[in-house]
């Protein structure tokens, strides 16, 4: 019976995976900041939640421990992580940090408490996700563009390395999901300069039709159990569309439309003086 080992499993695609890998005769490790207010996935057969915050080092060092002398983990799926939506000039240092705490050094910790253990047994898989927002960008979302084109490049790198003890790395890049993310789990940050866009970019999510967390865990599950050196995966009907599209037009191309979807205007060009 294989076993993963999932972050940010208290909500939203997180939950919805341990519940899917659990159903599918799985081992869950699910953990969560506060395991002691999970009441739902407790119940299910299979699932064994541990506390654990990514952005605490040394509990994360403790619950990879804990985890691992429970079960040989056989996937790691590294999910926690939440949205930050404003211009440059609105965020705060304290938000860069938070955030890039979580979405990023979050992930790398994570894989890094984990690898000992996948080379001892020479065998493994590191998933993360990312989100449409690691290959493609809108404005306003600078910061959490940054965590997340990162995690994409360092599991490209990573997958070379890795690849020298049998362990295999990829990513999981969902569009629009049907979770928090709009909510509890998006901080905003507002500055009057860039007022016009922001509210241009709010009014463009309105309507838009969110695929079900269900959904994007199925393609976890592809993903887990795919024998394909495959390293990204799309999840969604919307982040699949908006892949092959930027794949096709070259992506100098794609941003320009991008631009042009937002009316922004050509930087001018200040003749030398």
């Amino acid at each position: 019976m294989p076993t993963i080992f999932i972050t940010g499993a208290s909500s939203g695609l997180g939950k919805a995976t341990a519940k899917l890998f659990a159903a599918r005769g799985w081992r869950v490790m699910a953990t969560m900041r506060h395991p002691e207010y999970e009441t739902e996935l407790g119940q299910v057969p299979g699932v064994h939640l541990l506390p654990l915050d990514v952005t605490d080092p040394t509990q994360i060092e403790q619950t990879v421990q804990r985890a691992i002398a429970l079960h040989p983990v056989d996937v790691v799926f590294n999910n926690a992580g939440y949205g930050l939506i404003g211009a440059l000039e609105a965020v705060s240092d304290e938000q860069i940090t938070q955030l890039l705490t979580t979405n990023l050094l979050g992930v790398i910790r994570v894989t890094k408490a984990f690898l000992p253990h996948l080379r001892a047994k020479r065998s493994g898989l590191i998933l993360s996700t990312t989100s449409m927002g690691g290959f493609l960008t809108f404005p306003l979302y600078s910061i959490y563009h940054a965590a997340k084109w990162a995690v994409e490049g360092w599991s490209e790198s990573m997958s070379f390395e890795l690849a020298l003890h049998n362990i295999r790395i990829k990513t999981i890049s969902p569009g629009g999901t049907a979770t928090d993310f709009t909510g509890r789990s998006l901080q905003v940050a507002e500055h009057e300069a860039y007022s016009g866009l922001f509210q241009q970019l709010l009014a463009g999510q309105e309507g838009v039709q969110f695929a079900p967390a269900e959904v994007i865990a199925q393609v976890v599950y592809a993903a887990a159990t795919d024998p394909q050196d495959q390293l990204r995966y799309p999840a969604g009907p919307d982040a699949v569309a908006a892949y092959a599209q930027r794949q096709a037009a070259g992506p100098e191309v794609f941003r320009q439309g991008v631009a042009a979807q937002f009316g922004l205007p050509k930087p001018a060009i200040q003749p030398a003086t």
